[in-house]
């Protein structure tokens, strides 16, 4: 079974103000202590990346307390030789919280000036090159309007590197975003314990270029007490879960997978898929492809065995002997194509890996899908799976969706995004931490799927194949593209590198 006890839980907005109040509570501290804590866990990591003491800054603050943990940063800065801060406070309204007051008085008493822009008032000329956000927090529910929002605009208009306290202005921490949503773009956004969810969704691409998360101390035990199904998938989640391979195993000890992959136009995708499950371990693998392909398989990869299909009709296969079987990369939509899936769920009740050309047969035929057997691993992307479940206005949607139809289907779907998510029967929702940019090349997906499948040959769960195997992908590609400054990781090159970060992972 697979253990959480070490991942992060993601919460939503209001479960972190839980954790807040229970901190505050239980530790005890003062809540303007807790925000003294977490105003230097920004500054601590802000100082290694701005160096220039000289550099200006301008720190944009709000009346709650986002813009009580800003002035606290201005106050820190100049306490660590900073030169250069100018404060701005944003009063468009006549409330403020207790602990941007006392923040107020501290800034004051430490003899830091700052400007006030109240409401309809001109926007100031601002030249420092970097502006730190502290507007407005995690608490926001509805898009900008008024005073904040010409302020975001005006900011945005100035170009500036933006640094956000724990959230960009304007972005919502959880649920739904509106389309076309005014919101302060983040080039870093230094966030306080953890990520919040709509960070790893796509729609926060617009707003956030990256971010870091910077440990607050609040109580974790709480965190986890709480019951998120979110959770954040890290590498020491991966090294506990990675199982050794010991003396006196042998190719039997790894299982046999097979994959019914490709057409004569595609073999590519076959290749990939097949070679990727050899990999990552497999102990044998066998790949059911058209007769005309068998001369690339064996040029390409002569220790993947081979099924070949002669035309129409079914091929010989020897359904039982396989502990995993995945299905569709390359695969075509054709009658040949349908007959094989059908046969799959007729002769074979152990759970499946479907993807690509088979995710959209089961869309087109609905009394097909149901026959998908439970456990079973659904590895769509964003288009597929609205073809599987139905069109979608965002991702917020898609992921309430995959949590919804993976308890109710009783499988496994792995949702591929920058941060893949990975939805579970028992309701949880995993997100991946691994992959980069160099990776968005054709053929990645039918890697994963090759992975995958070759996991859950060795015997680890749908779900465990599912979260291991997002990983080590990504992981993968981040140990080529990142010390060598690849700009592009095909998917070929990232095959090769499997074995290696998977023996890394397991040096412990």
């Amino acid at each position: 079974m697979l253990s959480l006890s070490c991942m992060i839980p993601l919460l939503t907005a209001a479960q972190i103000k839980q954790a807040d109040a229970h901190t505050i509570a239980h530790e005890p501290i003062s809540s303007v202590n807790l925000m003294e804590r977490a105003s230097k866990a920004f500054v601590g990591w802000f100082v290694n990346r701005f160096s220039d003491k000289k550099q200006g800054i301008s720190v944009y603050c709000g009346t709650g307390n986002n813009g009580g943990d800003g002035l606290a940063i201005a106050r820190i800065l100049a306490d660590h030789g900073y030169k250069a801060i100018k404060v701005f406070v944003a009063r468009f309204n006549a409330k403020a919280s207790d602990d941007f007051n006392t923040n107020l008085q501290n800034l004051q008493q430490g003899g830091i000036s700052f400007k006030e822009i109240h409401k309809d008032d001109d926007l100031p000329e601002d030249d420092s090159p970097v502006v730190i956000d502290a507007l407005l927090g995690s608490g926001i529910n509805k898009p900008l309007e008024g005073d904040y929002e010409q302020l975001v605009k005006h900011l945005n208009e100035l170009q500036r590197y933006v640094v956000s306290v724990d959230v960009p202005t304007g972005l919502f921490t959880d649920g739904e975003m509106p389309k076309g949503m005014t919101a302060l773009r983040a080039d870093l956004v230094i966030t306080f314990q953890q990520p919040k969810l709509n960070f790893l969704l796509p729609e926060s691409g617009s707003y956030i270029n990256c971010w870091e998360a910077v440990n607050i101390g609040l109580d974790e035990n709480f965190i986890r007490s709480l019951n998120s199904p979110y959770q954040f998938v890290e590498e020491k989640d991966i090294r506990t879960m990675l199982k050794p391979r010991h003396h006196f195993s042998n190719k039997g000890t790894y299982g046999h997978a097979l994959l019914i992959a490709g057409q004569p136009e595609t073999m590519g995708a076959a290749l990939l898929t097949s070679s990727a499950s050899a990999h990552a371990g497999a102990g044998l693998t066998t790949a059911c492809v058209p007769e005309s392909g068998l001369t690339a398989l064996n040029s390409y990869q002569p220790e993947v065995m081979a099924i070949v299909r002669k035309g129409g009709g079914l091929p010989e296969i020897s359904w039982d002997k396989f502990n995993v079987i995945g299905i569709g990369p390359g695969l075509g939509k054709d009658n040949d194509a349908r007959t094989l899936l059908s046969a799959l769920f007729q002769y074979y009740n152990k759970p499946v890996v479907v993807d690509a050309d088979a995710l959209n047969l089961l869309a087109d035929d609905k009394a097909l899908f149901q026959r998908v057997p439970k456990g079973s691993v659904l590895t769509p992307h964003m288009k597929e799976f609205d073809r599987l479940f139905g069109e979608h206005q965002n991702w917020w949607q898609r992921m309430q969706t995959a949590m919804q139809k993976a308890k109710e289907l009783q499988i496994v779907i792995l949702l591929k995004n920058d941060y893949t998510m990975v939805a579970t029967p028992s309701g949880k929702l995993y997100f991946n931490s691994t992959g980069n940019a160099a990776m968005a090349s054709g053929g990645m997906g039918d890697v994963l799927t090759g992975v995958i499948t070759a996991l859950m040959a060795q015997k680890y769960s749908p779900e465990e194949a599912c979260i291991i195997g997002a990983y080590i992908h990504g992981k993968a590609g981040d140990e080529l593209a990142l010390p060598n400054r690849m700009h592009v990781v095909l998917p070929g090159k990232l095959i090769t590198q499997l074995p290696v970060t998977m023996a890394r992972l397991r040096d412990v």
